[in-house]
């Protein structure tokens, strides 16, 4: 189960904006450029003052804009007929970067070890990865979790509010991001066998 499954309903919540959007002029690609560029603003800005824990209240409540933001591109894309190649780069590269982003201010925060943080962002950039190879062999794209990107950012938000709540974390906290790492290699697996099964063996596809 992944959180993944909630975004067609939220989608039907702002579903009249997004057609608002689109009267104005404003194009997927746009938006998912936006969705990334604030992210890497937020992140960076945060990285780099990481020290003043009140700023990473912004980070939940940026995940919120920005899950609003990628469910925009997905109906200006789909629905008003939007949908591009170029768009399918920018919507798969912008998530990884937009990520790394968000996760990198946590490498500053004790008892994290910037080295586990480093192997998310890695990890994270690898799943979605092996979901958008599932095309390649004939399958859909995967989006398996239990780490998917709705998931990690419910997580990552959550710690963003912890860190604006409490100033010290205890030591055994420290075991969290070793903790997203197995996910995340749990993750990396369900999606490659899901679009394996999907797509069939080589004998299945013989027979």
């Amino acid at each position: 189960m992944t959180l993944y499954k909630l975004k067609t309903r939220f989608q039907a919540v702002i579903r009249p904006i997004g057609y608002r959007l689109a009267w104005k002029g404003v194009t997927a690609n746009q938006v998912t450029l936006l969705a990334a560029f604030g992210s890497v603003a937020v992140g960076g800005f945060i990285a780099a003052n990481a020290d003043i824990n009140s700023l990473f209240f912004a980070i939940p409540i940026w995940f919120l804009i920005r899950m609003a933001l990628n469910a925009f591109d997905g109906m200006l894309a789909r629905e008003l007929k939007q949908r591009s190649s170029l768009g399918a780069y920018l919507n798969e590269i912008s998530d990884v970067v937009s990520d790394a982003a968000l996760y990198l201010p946590f490498a500053f925060i004790a008892p994290f070890n910037p080295l586990w943080v480093g192997a998310i962002i890695f990890l994270s950039s690898l799943s979605e990865f092996a979901g958008t190879l599932g095309p390649m062999i004939g399958a859909s794209r995967r989006y398996e979790g239990p780490m998917g990107k709705s998931d990690r950012a419910l997580v990552f938000g959550g710690l963003g509010l912890a860190v604006g709540f409490i100033p010290v974390f205890p030591q055994w906290t420290a075991w969290i991001m070793p903790g997203l790492a197995l996910l995340l290699c749990l993750t990396i697996f369900n999606r490659v066998r899901g679009g394996l099964q999907e797509a069939g063996t080589p004998q299945q596809q013989e027979q």
